[in-house]
């Protein structure tokens, strides 16, 4: 994922930034506790295309996330 793209995309549903996933392909929303898919190569930013993270998940991501920033 370019990361000047990620850089300006947002969560459809709540404008806040996301977090790319490139294991499996997919901009994570913590706030909106969505994932969405990434298809050759090209972001699917709707709302009824991602998937709902699962509380184990958005956990993992919120640690990662810390240890990043």
């Amino acid at each position: 994922m370019d990361k000047r793209l990620l850089a300006i995309l947002v969560c459809p549903a709540n404008k806040t930034p996301l977090h790319y996933d490139s294991s499996k392909q997919e901009l994570i929303s913590l706030s909106a506790g969505l994932a969405y898919p990434i298809r050759d190569g090209i972001p699917i930013l709707l709302v009824n295309e991602a998937r709902t993270l699962s509380l184990e998940e958005a956990e993992a991501y919120r640690k990662q996330s810390q240890v990043t920033e």
